[in-house]
């Protein structure tokens, strides 16, 4: 993945997510530079308490992350891997990834971090931890 100059991390407009929902905004984590997933990870670490085998990036902007991450992996194949990917939207790319990838895993096998959730990731039966997540949204009445 390359870091872009051009992006702003936060882009208003009409998108659509990977859910294929409309969005007016979106996160754009090809502006975040090569050395800032390095501070994200660390941050990260202050949250994730248990040793992890590995980190694997969900492509495409989860790869940086991950390899921002191996940084702390211990390399032993008896911990659990971790996920890593950079926005959690509705948890589609994280549950398409894991059963393409990891189709024998239970719901709570493997460690799952996203840099950013759109809404609380606990919302969602993917176990998902997020370094940074918008509030829920309030119901329309």
């Amino acid at each position: 993945m390359t870091y872009s100059t051009e992006a702003n991390l936060f882009e208003v407009g009409d998108f659509i997510s990977h859910a294929g929902l409309p969005l007016p905004w979106k996160i754009e984590c090809d502006a975040i530079r090569p050395e800032w997933w390095d501070g994200l990870a660390r941050m990260v670490m202050d949250f994730q308490t248990r040793p992890f085998y590995k980190a694997v990036g969900i492509p495409r902007g989860g790869i940086p992350f991950a390899t921002a991450m191996n940084t702390y992996a211990s390399g032993d194949p008896n911990d659990q891997i971790m996920i890593c990917d950079d926005v959690f939207t509705t948890g589609t790319s994280m549950k398409e990834f894991i059963e393409q990838e990891y189709p024998d895993w239970t719901m709570g096998q493997g460690y799952r971090w996203v840099i950013f959730a759109r809404q609380p990731s606990n919302l969602h039966p993917h176990h998902v931890k997020a370094l940074f997540t918008m509030p829920q949204k309030p119901r329309e009445t």
